[in-house]
């Protein structure tokens, strides 16, 4: 259908102009009729070659302009914001009557908008609304006239790596998250102490004689045995995931703050769904981020593999990064921590806190919401829903933090601000 070159409205007035000019030009013999068919059927010829003509041109034009410009083949961008892609072509400005345009629609939630520069050619810049990662791009070009009676569209397909990043200068600070991991044995006694590491328990047959308290013993005739506790020391290797959703925008941007910011430490491992490396340096896991929002179909539930492959058959502390809302991920990560001997924290992103309220008639017609570009994740989410996953995940987790993209700030589970 795009290669045809009338538009509807074209279509109406070439069969209005051809019933006019035979039943009333010829027909009846009015000349004005006839002059005005005729002119009509003259300027939608003219708009009907040109139209076609011009896009055989442009056309030619695009792809020599792909072939020629190696460096528009790689597009970074970030989402929530105008990005320049390098891309731009000649206007028609030969051509009267003749205007192009065009819009990417692969990937998805890139608004494109076109504006001109000095010397007159088109450029191309989009305002991506979500976060992805792909290998080509689609654009639909249109060449149309003004009057509105001829289009002629095609498809043009560009080999580019396009990575679009979560919008996430809004948020704060995060807490730093420092693992705990946990090892058998006795901690060196040249360390620093923390804590009582010595545990007391009732004799067992086995224990050496060596370490019963002999003198408990002479007091209250009960055998009881001192061992060297288990030593816990914070360990600099983090391992965290991003788990996707449908909503899991304010996830991701809360990620990849975490990872800029450098509150996972100074030695982690991270990965996302969608990927299967393990990742442990900045641009790779940026990489994971933008990969693991789905385009067509949604990724399967990856974070056990991911807890084999980083976890090297040791104890570890795992910090998953999920969208506030009661995805599908609910019931696997259940069996992942029930299954696994590891620690597990939550870190759950929403877009908004506020109760949700119906706006009156007038408000929703003078007044522009200003968080549309943020149409990412389940905005004014309540806070009795939030309480209740939280509720959920403390039980399962050793402990969940909340984080409010739109706010920038942390809570934890009991919504009280973390500062």
């Amino acid at each position: 259908m795009g290669l045809f070159p009338l538009t509807l409205q074209g279509v109406a007035s070439l069969l209005l102009s051809a019933f006019a000019l035979s039943i009333y030009g010829y027909g009846s013999m009015d000349l004005v009729v006839f002059s005005l068919a005729i002119c009509a059927l003259a300027i939608l010829l003219f708009s009907l070659f040109s139209c076609v003509i011009s896009g055989i041109f442009i056309q030619r034009k695009v792809r020599n302009f792909i072939d020629e410009n190696p460096l528009v083949n790689t597009l970074n961008l970030e989402a929530g914001y105008p990005n320049e892609t390098g891309f731009k072509i000649r206007a028609p400005i030969y051509v009267p009557l003749i205007k192009l345009s065009w819009i990417i629609e692969y990937p998805d939630y890139l608004e494109t908008r076109i504006r001109t520069d000095s010397d007159a050619n088109l450029c191309e810049e989009v305002v991506p609304e979500k976060r992805c990662l792909t290998q080509s791009v689609q654009r639909r070009f249109t060449v149309s006239d003004v009057l509105g009676f001829c289009k002629y569209s095609w498809m043009q397909k560009q080999d580019a790596q396009c990575m679009v990043l979560p919008r996430a200068n809004t948020v704060k600070s995060l807490p730093f998250l420092r693992s705990l991991t946990a090892e058998d044995g006795i901690p060196n006694p040249t360390g620093n102490p923390e804590g009582d590491r010595m545990e007391i328990r009732p004799y067992v047959p086995g224990d050496s004689v060596r370490n019963i308290m002999w003198k408990n013993y002479a007091r209250n005739r009960q055998l009881n045995v001192r061992l060297a506790e288990k030593s816990v020391f914070q360990s600099n290797r983090t391992v965290a995931y991003l788990l996707s959703s449908k909503h899991d925008e304010a996830a991701s941007a809360v990620a990849r703050a975490a990872l800029e910011s450098g509150a996972l430490g100074d030695d982690w491992v991270f990965s996302a769904d969608g990927s299967e490396g393990v990742y442990s340096d900045l641009a790779s896991s940026l990489s994971a981020i933008a990969k693991s929002r789905a385009i067509r179909e949604p990724y399967p539930y990856g974070l056990n593999d991911f807890l084999s492959k980083a976890s090297a058959q040791t104890a570890t502390h795992c910090i998953v990064f999920a969208a506030a809302e009661s995805a599908p991920w609910l019931l696997p990560i259940r069996n992942t921590i029930s299954s696994y001997s590891g620690q597990f924290t939550l870190v759950l992103a929403t877009d908004g806190l506020e109760e949700k309220t119906t706006p009156g008639i007038w408000s929703r017609l003078l007044l522009r919401d200003g968080t549309q570009g943020l149409n990412q994740g389940p905005v004014n989410t309540s806070r009795q829903e939030l309480i209740k996953l939280l509720t959920e995940i403390g039980q399962l987790a050793e402990s969940a933090l909340l984080v409010d993209r739109k706010t920038g700030n942390s809570f934890d589970h009991h919504l009280r601000k973390i500062q």
